[in-house]
């Protein structure tokens, strides 16, 4: 986990290595544990790198790093099967001189070219120059948790792990305002419909599962390729049983494989089914080595007096499975403290207060000195956790003409408190996905230009623009929304709020849920074992049955890990925080007059209309 950095020139430029001085110095957060830099004898290719320890702890494993004197390379992220690689690439005939899995990485490039993306494992952002055909290459891991900016005009190809290195050299910051608008008025902070697109002009992001190449001395512009994507239509059959036992193994690689540290590890910790059961496999497979096992760390943070507080969750835990919890308490001064930071960090909005809590629970970890922590983020989008996928699945069952079966669901589904919305539209929708898809999509169009605060003036700027960005999936099966969610909108941006909050504190994160074998496994099995008998995340919920403490696994009443944002919006200092932030925003040309009149509505971190909470986040970008 590090910071990288590149400036690519088609002529010489002797300030260059200065420019990437500051490119690696405004991303240093991410690598506190040393830097580099590295020129090419032309003086036109300039990496750098800002390395955060973990693998290798030696200078063998420093970066840029050189191999078989033809290849560069930066990298920021683990190839956790890289042992298993190196193994094979040995065979082979290939020689290393270091312990690290970025060594691995560009001797797989050697071997393999671009096809040693669909032997990796792992989330990673890297750049490889070939001084050889004078060639970049460069690559995102398959669901985006690592992160890869980049600019490029007639003269230059730059990228950065983080905008705010592209910005460190003077790269224009332009706001751009569909997506603000759509961010205002809808909550979005992606545009499904073009994944490079970024809310700052002419800066775009390098899409996950995709590379890219480029050749400075050429006239053509990079070159982008996917390299994977999900199959959402291959099934099989398969018994509660066998998938259970499949899924198990699947799950118990990947967490096995995420172990691999030469530094200390722990877990995050909130309280739901998915962070308890990675922490139940991490004690599990630490018990099971020979070497002395210690208390595994877990981290959490908790409300006390909130109604969705998880402490209670967290102690049943703490009673069953050996570890030392360490507990932060974020209050609503804590935000108001840490606001500027967070959005520093964050360089794009968020849509809640949500993140916030994850920023402090890192910030915990750094001060108990864990530089690794595993989480289970993820797991609600591949094996359908979230309640509003409810009415989704019951509408596939009611399109296989299984209305009885559909009844039983529905019934059981209340009888487990689970919150979902079913009427009349819901029948409709189950025989016709494509017009529920344009009337879902015409519901957002309709937010978007008739939002009561948004100013004319702003709104003729996007004349004609108004559609860009809202797209909603045909769904006919649960398998449609799980993908579109996890590949198109929905999953990339938690993992952007991963990466920030655990980079701003120097500490990496790592998710077993999304192995990429185990994601293929989950998506190839029938929805009935993903939802069934009223359970959500049923699969998961039965491997973990009898590992975990029953009010963890058959919990009904958990909705999603929650911040009391809606108390937080009451204290009369964030009140002020707030109406600033609309005063700025109505300065710009971007909110009318009237809405510094309306009164503040306090509403929770999933609430759908967070109007003011928006406010907040993106006067921080203007």
């Amino acid at each position: 986990m590090c910071g990288i950095a590149g400036i690519l020139l088609k002529a010489p430029n002797a300030m260059a290595p200065v420019h990437l001085k500051k490119m690696t110095d405004a991303i240093a957060h991410r690598g506190p544990d040393g830097e580099g830099q590295w020129s090419n004898k032309k003086n036109t290719v300039h990496f750098g790198h800002r390395r955060l320890a973990i693998i290798d702890l030696s200078k063998n494993a420093t970066q840029p790093m050189s191999y078989a004197s033809r290849y560069q390379i930066v990298h920021n992220g683990e190839i956790y099967n890289y042992q298993e690689i190196k193994s094979f690439l040995q065979n082979k005939g290939y020689t290393f001189f270091s312990k690290s899995d970025t060594e691995v990485i560009v001797a797989a490039y050697d071997y393999w070219r671009e096809k040693c993306l669909q032997q990796f494992d792992g989330m990673f952002a890297f750049a490889i120059w070939d001084e050889k055909e004078e060639k970049l290459f460069a690559a995102r891991d398959r669901f985006g948790e690592k992160p890869f900016y980049f600019y490029e005009d007639e003269e230059n190809f730059i990228f950065a792990s983080e905008m705010k290195a592209l910005w460190a050299i003077g790269i224009d910051k332009h706001i751009d305002n569909k997506m603000l608008l759509n961010y205002i008025t809808l909550g979005y902070v992606q545009n499904c419909t073009n994944k490079k697109q970024t809310f700052f002009e002419d800066i775009y992001s390098l899409p996950p599962s995709h590379y890219l190449t480029c050749k400075p001395a050429s006239d053509k512009p990079a070159e982008i390729s996917r390299y994977w994507h999900i199959n959402k239509e291959i099934k099989i059959d398969m018994s509660i049983a066998d998938a259970v036992e499949k899924f198990t193994e699947l799950l118990t690689r990947s967490v096995n494989r995420r172990l691999r540290s030469d530094v200390p590890l722990g877990t995050s910790l909130s309280g739901g089914l998915d962070s308890s059961s990675i922490a139940f496999m991490v004690d599990q497979l630490q018990n099971n080595t020979t070497e002395k096992h210690n208390s595994l760390h877990t981290f959490s943070a908790v409300f006390p007096g909130f109604i969705h507080d998880e402490s209670k969750y967290i102690q049943s835990f703490t009673q069953q499975v050996n570890n030392t919890n360490h507990q932060t308490e974020p209050n609503a001064f804590d935000l108001i403290h840490d606001f500027e930071k967070l959005c520093y960090h964050q360089e794009e909005p968020f849509q809640s207060s949500g993140i916030f809590a994850q920023y402090k629970v890192f910030e915990l970890a750094k001060i108990n000195q864990v530089k690794v922590l595993l989480d289970g983020q993820g797991a609600d989008e591949i094996l359908a956790g979230y309640p509003k996928y409810i009415h989704w699945y019951l509408q596939e069952v009611l399109s296989r003409h299984k209305l009885g079966a559909t009844q039983i669901e529905r019934l059981l589904f209340r009888k487990n408190n689970q919150p979902f919305r079913w009427d009349i539209k819901n029948y409709f929708a189950a025989f016709l996905p494509s017009h529920a898809a344009m009337h879902l999509e015409k519901m957002e169009y309709r937010k978007t230009i008739s939002h009561p605060d948004i100013s004319i003036d702003f709104l003729n700027l996007l004349k004609h623009q108004e559609w860009q960005g809202i797209h909603k999936p045909i769904v006919t099966k649960l398998n449609d929304i799980l993908h579109f969610n996890t590949t198109k909108m929905g999953l990339e941006e938690l993992l952007r709020y991963a990466d920030r909050n655990s980079m701003a504190h120097g500490r990496e994160v790592r998710l077993p849920f999304l192995s990429h074998e185990l994601v293929e496994f989950v998506f190839s099995l029938p929805a009935q074992l993903k939802m069934h008998d009223g359970w959500t995340k049923f699969l998961l919920r039965k491997t973990m049955d009898k590992k975990l403490p029953n009010d963890i696994v058959w919990r009904k009443e958990k909705i999603g890990f929650e911040t009391p944002q809606k108390s937080w919006m009451q204290e009369p200092i964030l009140h002020e925080f707030i109406h600033e932030a609309k005063r700025k925003l109505v300065d710009a040309g971007i909110l009318t007059k009237k809405t510094l009149d309306k009164k503040i509505e306090p509403l929770a971190a999933h609430a759908d209309k967070n109007y003011d909470w928006r406010y907040l986040c993106a006067a921080q970008l203007i």
